[in-house]
């Protein structure tokens, strides 16, 4: 894979994506359904996903190609795939709260290694660069990249961590987890900017004891592990791989290392 041409489409495909999503998202109204398993999708989804998918098949035919949107009709056989999830957070799109994101992610033996993650409306925008370290942009963005900010996670203190935790899917069992730890503050957000905010360094630990897919946490995945992040398996504390039966990830710990573990 030619990284230097894969991630100025990576980012092109998350803008031109969240343009469309923000023009929806400043209708008055606009269709929402309930998927099989009674998720929301929303045009904005349907319309974001049809943007990434074309632009990535044109320029990557070869590669095997997973989005949210369409996993009911793949059978991954491979271990080096696209994974998209177009609109992750649709659920605060709906309530109009803004945490939502555009993330592509390319995953290369099990490990996602490229990744973009756009937040349209919060205008930050994360990614790796073709080296794989992480930077974030700063807007308005247009056709060509404008000030980049490398990206590093904390140096924690595990006498005051900061916590991210999931606005919409945050229950007791996450609580009780957190409450093992000595945290100096939490905060709380949606989609996948829960891994930016370690990777940017604006919390050191991000617990997800719930149920995810690999579409939803890969783009984060390699936006943190492009700033020296890590993000393992809840029950083990092996790294979280990708390219698994289903595309279902188990319980992970997102954390800045010096985070001490539970």
């Amino acid at each position: 894979m030619n990284f230097s041409d894969l991630m100025p489409l990576f980012r092109r495909l998350a803008l031109e994506a969240g343009d469309r999503i923000m023009d929806i998202y400043a209708r008055p109204d606009f269709e929402v359904r309930a998927k099989g398993d009674a998720s929301p999708v929303t045009e904005a989804d349907l319309a974001a996903d049809a943007v990434i998918s074309q632009g990535l098949r044109a320029a990557f035919p070869q590669v095997p190609l997973i989005t949210e949107e369409q996993a009911a009709s793949h059978t991954l056989t491979a271990r080096t795939f696209l994974i998209v999830d177009p609109l992750d957070g649709t659920k605060e799109f709906v309530q109009r709260r803004g945490d939502f994101t555009v993330n592509i992610a390319y995953v290369q033996d099990g490990v996602p290694i490229r990744g973009v993650v756009y937040a349209p409306a919060k205008g930050r925008l994360f990614y790796t660069l073709p080296d794989g370290t992480s930077v974030e942009e700063t807007g308005p963005f247009g056709p060509e990249p404008g000030p980049l900010t490398p990206l590093k996670v904390s140096t924690p203190d595990n006498a005051a961590l900061m916590v991210v935790a999931s606005k919409s899917h945050r229950d007791k069992a996450t609580d009780d987890y957190i409450a093992r730890y000595a945290v100096r503050d939490m905060t709380s957000a949606g989609s996948s900017l829960k891994f930016c905010l370690v990777a940017t360094g604006e919390a050191d630990l991000y617990p997800r004891l719930g149920r995810t897919m690999e579409w939803d946490t890969a783009a984060g995945d390699a936006v943190l592990r492009g700033a020296g992040g890590e993000v393992v398996r809840f029950d083990d504390h092996q790294p979280l791989a990708y390219g698994k039966p289903g595309w279902d990830n188990p319980f992970f710990i997102a954390f800045a290392p010096g985070v001490v573990l539970k």
